[in-house]
């Protein structure tokens, strides 16, 4: 008898039988054609025979296959993946939102200009800045945009010494890519043992030089940075510009504005905070916001409001006085827009600022349910997300981070963010958000604690798991190196 599993696992090419017809075509009724010239043609290509119903039913159980937020849990630590309501996604599916085109004439969208203009206040308002682009296209892109912003600063002022940006041991590592990408050389700062700025590594490394310092708070860590109004000062003394990852707001939202710290600009990613979902890897949006240093040099365009003698209100796209130009074609993914002014509009300004509130409790529910069970490398209030460890499993039984994920995966819960931060061997990082019910958070704690007993009692469980899906462990360095996308006939 042939496995579920075993038949589940055959490509569409794979279940083909000869001489099986999927679907039957009616005579023709134009003029027969010429075929292309030989040299064009092939004569090996492989063409599955299957019926109609073995492609629907192969379609849809490969659907099944996909793992999502609406299926189940998915504490992905740091990339929020939260429910998004879908009456945001109806929003931007309305025709006078999902049928315009960018190239039409300003006066016939002055309904989705006003809504753009209405998002970029609101995002001001939001992280207490002056300033908004909605152009970048993902949470990269912003920050791209943010050091590039810096260096026309430093370039217009004439500093063309500026040329170093600090950043902590513990960010993201699209920080230096987008700093070296700026053309700035990047130095890193380590965190100190509260998982805060070193501060006497940051005053030892602030000079004539310094241009920048791109800082997350909160930090990876999930902690945050009670250095930080001291680190704004020293920073801002010296010249700098202080840029914010705030890809990710949900422990800030009604609570902290980074502006009020002393932030310079802030770059935000839409779908972890503001609902736009990921959407395997995109369309995103990266909104950038600025104070008043960097306020020229924001990314074109922005939507402006003009007012004429009698009272009457229209919009434009306009460009910023010293703009560092376009990040992309256009002006932004609209509906990503559309459904992040959807989700502050339905929200209102009491729910926004519930989010952050109920973000934080749920992180920390689950450390202080989950602290004896597994390491936890910071012992202090964390923020939106907490980070564990599973070094002390890997190093009395054997199991590491990534037999606790994998095993994760047959309880029907999506793996969290693992290895990252790096300074935190072993590290599981777990954000629940502000969506998920206290039912949901205490069926996955249990899980967790079943899973580090398993580590006690049965390690062998955990270094063969998942068991029970589709595909078991892969070897994940060589997909990763040497992916296999080719399908090819059996030798049989």
């Amino acid at each position: 008898m042939t496995d579920t599993n075993d038949h589940r696992r055959l490509l569409l090419m794979d279940r083909s039988v000869s001489g099986r017809v999927g679907s039957s075509f009616t005579p023709l009724d134009v003029p027969v054609q010429a075929p292309p010239p030989s040299g064009m043609l092939r004569n090996d290509l492989d063409m599955p025979e299957v019926s109609e119903s073995e492609i629907v039913r192969y379609f849809s159980q490969m659907s099944q296959f996909n793992f999502s937020i609406d299926h189940n849990f998915y504490p992905l630590g740091s990339c929020t993946m939260k429910y998004n309501p879908k009456v945001n996604d109806e929003m931007a599916g309305l025709p006078g939102m999902s049928e315009i085109h960018p190239n039409q004439p300003e006066e016939t969208v002055q309904g989705a200009l006003k809504l753009v203009h209405r998002l970029q206040r609101y995002m001001a308002e939001i992280t207490g800045l002056f300033g908004t682009s909605l152009a970048p296209m993902a949470g990269a892109e912003g920050e791209l945009a943010g050091m590039l912003m810096t260096r026309a600063y430093h370039l217009d002022r004439g500093d063309t010494n500026r040329t170093q940006v600090l950043i902590p041991d513990s960010a993201h590592g699209t920080n230096p890519a987008s700093a070296s990408m700026a053309g700035f050389d990047v130095i890193t700062l380590p965190s100190n043992s509260s998982g805060n700025t070193d501060m006497d590594a940051l005053r030892a490394a602030v000079g004539e030089n310094l241009a920048g310092f791109m800082l997350t708070q909160p930090s990876t860590l999930g902690l945050f940075d009670t250095n930080i109004l001291e680190v704004i000062r020293i920073v801002r003394d010296a010249g700098g510009i202080v840029y914010g990852d705030g890809a990710n707001l949900n422990a800030l939202l009604g609570r902290v504005r980074p502006g009020d710290l002393g932030f310079d600009v802030v770059h935000s990613n839409l779908h972890k905070t503001f609902t736009q979902p990921h959407g395997g890897g995109g369309p995103g949006a990266g909104a950038v916001m600025v104070g008043p240093r960097l306020l020229p040099f924001l990314p074109d365009p922005v939507v402006e409001r003009l007012e004429d003698s009698e009272g009457v209100e229209s919009y434009t796209l306009a460009k910023p006085a010293k703009s560092i130009g376009k990040m992309g074609a256009f002006h932004g993914n609209f509906g990503a827009l559309v459904r992040a002014y959807s989700y502050i509009r339905s929200l209102g300004k009491e729910g926004v600022a519930a989010i952050s509130e109920d973000a934080v409790i749920n992180a920390n529910y689950i450390q202080s349910q989950l602290k004896d069970d597994y390491d936890l490398p910071y012992d202090r209030t964390c923020m939106h997300e907490v980070v564990l460890s599973a070094k002390s499993l890997k190093r009395q039984y054997g199991v590491d981070a990534l037999d606790v994920a994998k095993r994760l995966i047959d309880y029907g819960i999506h793996p969290p963010t693992m290895y990252f931060p790096l300074i935190v061997e072993e590290a599981l990082m777990i954000e629940p958000t502000e969506t998920e019910s206290r039912e949901t958070l205490d069926h996955f704690i249990g899980v967790m604690k079943t899973i580090a007993r398993e580590a006690q009692e049965n390690p062998e469980l955990l270094h063969g798991a998942p068991h029970d899906t589709p595909n078991t462990r892969l070897d994940e360095a060589r997909a990763a190196r040497k992916p296999d996308l080719r399908w090819r006939p059996s030798a049989e």
